[in-house]
């Protein structure tokens, strides 16, 4: 049975918590909180996706290509697709944010991936997902809503992910693949 996000959960390491509130296919929709000193584990650009995020308590610090910008509660920030950016909590209270990725695309089962690998522990020490895995997952899942981190090249990107596909049919991670998403 593929995974619920409609339900919470909690990355243990970084202090977000997700929970599923809309899917349509103009957007994904979510509930996002971080803990006090919580973060995005890494900085990231999404290719065909727009995130907007609406703070609805706390301060997001939020870096767009290189720049900082904090919001505010009540603030909207929209990061367009192809902008490099990473967030964190800036305060000592929770954060709690409001974040759509417009058009959703398949982001759904994106975050199936994303819900499992967390639940199943596949995290490093800062609280990333298993890139491998991922990666592999973004492949078989012939991914629109991918999103890249920045401390990779394009090019490398692109011949890694068909890298850790081979390695994951070697591994046999299809298994977890449709674990997590109840796809073949």
């Amino acid at each position: 049975m593929p995974l619920n996000i409609f339900e919470s959960f909690t990355n243990p390491i970084t202090g977000e918590y997700f929970k599923t509130m809309a899917v349509t296919t103009a957007s994904f929709t979510m509930d996002w909180k971080v803990q006090p000193k919580g973060y995005v584990p890494f900085e990231h650009i999404h290719y065909n996706q727009d995130e907007v995020f609406l703070v609805k308590n706390g301060e997001l610090k939020i870096i767009l290509n290189g720049k900082e910008r904090i919001v505010k509660m009540g603030e909207t920030v929209t990061v367009p697709k192809g902008v490099a950016h990473i967030a964190f909590n800036n305060t000592d209270l929770p954060l709690e944010c409001i974040v759509a990725y417009k058009p959703c695309l398949d982001q759904d089962i994106f975050m199936q991936c994303l819900y499992g690998l967390t639940a199943d522990g596949y995290l490093d020490k800062k609280g990333s997902f298993s890139i491998p895995r991922m990666g592999y997952f973004l492949v078989k899942m012939k991914a629109k809503c991918l999103a890249r981190p920045t401390n990779i090249p394009a090019p490398l990107f692109k011949a890694v992910l068909q890298l850790f596909y081979i390695c994951g049919v070697l591994a046999g991670w299809q298994k977890l693949y449709k674990k997590y998403t109840g796809r073949k």
